[in-house]
């Protein structure tokens, strides 16, 4: 990592109350919050902003979150996402055959029309040399109706937000996921 983390208890107590609950629910504190909460304030404003997006009455189904997480982190060559949000993949459900195609997404009978248009989408504001067209918000219209195109639309720019900072601070992954995962355009 290009930036360090800090010994816990050099976070305030509030910050340090996070972390406790990330060592509850994932078995240890996550590198990148010790990096967020070098800034406090951003770091409550980032937890409860995915808090928002990540919640169960969300108009977008905990897998398919999930799915476009995994695609964008590994578009976006972070390492570290690709790990932890393809291990909550898994525990909700999606099979691992499903999370190896992701690489091949757009070619694979795995996925829904739901799934591909959504992947599609998140492939789609994740790359520069891509537009959002009429055609494509037609084929998101089909199967989002307008909140949850908005919610789908923040978590596929939060995991763009999340990611992009993760990676450029070359935050490694922290051994999440089971299976192998690989990111593309990198050494197998």
């Amino acid at each position: 990592m290009y930036v360090p983390t800090k010994p816990i208890k050099s976070y305030p107590w509030f910050i340090r109350l996070f972390f406790w609950n990330q060592k509850r629910k994932y078995g240890k504190v996550l590198e990148p919050g010790m990096l967020w909460a070098r800034s406090p304030k951003v770091f409550v404003t980032l937890a409860l902003f995915y808090g928002a997006l990540d919640r169960k009455k969300s108009p977008v189904e905990p897998a398919l979150r999930s799915l476009v997480t995994v695609l964008v982190s590994k578009i976006n060559h972070c390492e570290f996402c690709v790990d932890i949000n393809s291990a909550t993949l898994l525990k909700r459900g999606v099979s691992t055959e499903m999370v190896q195609a992701l690489d091949d997404w757009s070619q694979s009978e795995l996925f829904s029309q739901r799934q591909k248009i959504a992947l599609d989408y998140a492939d789609a504001i994740t790359r520069t040399e891509r537009n959002i067209d009429q055609t494509m918000m037609d084929q998101l219209k089909t199967q989002f109706n307008d909140d949850a195109l908005v919610e789908l639309t923040a978590v596929i720019c939060f995991q763009n937000l999340s990611s992009k900072f993760n990676s450029a601070l070359d935050v490694p992954a922290q051994g999440f996921c089971t299976i192998p995962t690989s990111l593309p355009n990198q050494p197998e």
